[in-house]
Order: structure tokens, then C-alpha cells, then sequence
């Protein structure tokens, strides 16, 4: 396995997860992984659409912090575990999020989102009355009102993820047709020296590609980014480091020599 890093990672700390941390350290281990960073997630204000779910998706970063210290400690002689999260950003939560994201000694940040102007793309009421077309665009224009609000990330996660759960998912997507609000988001990136993630859990949503698409990959090694991550957004031990075999392929077919790591949020580079 050419990427031995993975560097997205659920366990019972995010609201979507069943499985314990040491479960998923113990499965990364024996997958022959060098490197899991947990990336639990932090939505503030997230659109819950049952009542009886809302906080789900509220971590507690404490708790979540000491388990994993513990667990470092532990299993230090066989992989190296780091202190990641995700976090959902949404333009009006710019001054929460910078003060939460100063309060811990996170080692990586993934900025993604999760919810667009109120609503989340994984329910079919945000495609509801139009076209994907239209969604999609919605969706990658709040990507920009997030660049504009906030910049305390290191990596852009699963920038085309509405693309999971279109109608037609990605049977008439491509970076082409996008490629005017696309190239802007991977501008500001740049702009900013951001990186972006490929993230393999598009594989068993039913699209031709990962996340983002190889058409924004291109565009991005184009552009001259470099900065790189490598993410299963794995909730459960079977999807730990899924495609990574099929992830260093299209990383090296766009141009791609290395694939990054963070730690302490300084990047480090290793050859796919």
C-alpha cells in the first residue's frame, strides 16, 4: 500500500459512529497503517431534521482528547495516532469556530461542509424542486462564503461531496461544467495555502470517482497546489483505508509525486 496515512477517521466520539477508538486503532494497525488522525466531527448549529437528534453532532473535545491521549500512549510502539476534527463551517459561526479551534493542540483540521444555507445535501429535500445542476451550484458557492468567513483549517475536505447524494449523483457531473466557481474555490485555496483532501468514502455511494472528482485534481496540481491529504471518512473498521490502492493511482495519473501529512498543523510530504 503506496499511502500507509489515513487521515480521515470517525469512532463513537462523532454522533454518526458506533465504534470505539481502539477498535478503529486496532483495525488501522492491522491493515499495516503508520498513521491514523481522528478527524471527529464538530458541526455547531448543524440543520437537524429530527428533534430528538439535535447535539449529535456537538463533540465533546475534552472527553474525546484524554481517550485518545490514553490510546496514543498505548499503542505508540505500533502506529502513530493524532488529535484531528472536522469541522463544519458555516459563515455565520466564523467567531466560534476560531475560538474553538485555538482551544485545543489539534494536529489537523479539516474544514468541510456540511450544511448549505440552512440545509444538509444528504437529505433529498435539498434537491427537492430542482435541478442538480442548481443544488450543486448552491452548494459550491457556499464553499466560497466559507472562504471568505474562515481560514483556520489546513485542508478543504470532500469539496464536491453534495455530489454523493444528487439525484443523478455524478452521471452529468464533471469539473468542466463547473469549472467557472470551481476554479474560484481552488483560487482562494490557493490564495490562502490551503490544501484539499481526497476522500475515498464516495466508494459505495454509487459515483464513478472520489471526492473531489479527477477533473478538480487536475485543476488544482494545474494551479500548483501540492498540499494533499488522504481520507477514508471512515465511521466503522471495514471502511478504514478502503481505495487507498485506487487513490495513490489517481493521484499519480494528475500529477501527484506525494500525498501529505500534518502534525502539530505543519504538512509533511511523502512520495506515493
Amino acid at each position: 500500500m503506496a499511502i500507509t496515512a489515513d487521515y480521515h477517521l470517525h469512532s463513537y466520539f462523532s454522533g454518526d459512529s458506533q465504534t470505539p477508538l481502539e477498535e478503529m486503532i486496532q483495525k488501522g494497525i492491522s491493515l499495516g497503517l503508520t498513521t491514523m488522525c481522528f478527524t471527529e466531527h464538530m458541526d455547531m448549529d448543524y440543520a437537524y431534521v429530527n428533534p430528538e437528534d439535535k447535539g449529535l453532532f456537538d463533540l465533546n473535545t475534552d472527553s474525546y482528547l484524554y481517550e485518545l491521549a490514553t490510546l496514543k500512549g498505548r499503542y505508540a510502539d505500533k502506529i502513530k495516532i493524532l488529535f484531528g476534527v472536522e469541522l463544519g463551517l458555516q459563515p455565520h459561526l466564523r467567531r466560534e469556530l476560531a475560538l474553538y479551534a485555538k482551544s485545543f493542540p489539534f494536529d489537523f483540521i479539516i474544514g468541510s461542509s456540511h450544511i448549505c444555507n440552512g440545509k444538509d445535501p444528504y437529505y433529498p429535500y435539498f434537491f427537492e424542486g430542482r435541478s442538480d445542476e442548481e443544488a450543486y451550484r448552491e452548494y459550491f458557492g457556499s464553499i466560497l462564503d466559507n472562504l471568505k468567513a474562515f481560514s483556520n483549517f489546513d485542508v478543504y475536505g470532500h469539496l464536491d461531496y453534495v455530489v454523493r447524494y444528487g439525484k443523478s449523483k455524478d452521471a452529468e457531473y464533471s469539473y468542466e461544467k463547473y469549472k467557472d466557481i470551481l476554479d474560484r474555490i481552488l483560487e482562494t485555496l490557493l490564495e490562502k495555502e490551503k490544501g484539499i483532501e481526497l476522500n475515498t468514502g464516495a466508494i459505495g455511494s454509487g459515483l464513478k470517482e472520489l471526492n473531489p472528482c479527477t477533473g478538480i485534481l487536475k485543476r488544482y496540481k494545474e494551479l500548483g497546489g501540492e498540499i494533499i491529504t488522504i481520507g477514508s471518512d471512515a465511521h466503522e473498521p471495514g471502511a478504514i483505508a478502503r481505495g487507498f490502492d485506487r487513490a495513490a493511482q489517481v493521484l499519480t495519473e494528475c500529477g501527484f509525486k506525494y500525498y501529505t501529512t500534518f502534525e502539530n498543523r505543519s504538512p509533511e510530504f511523502h512520495r506515493i
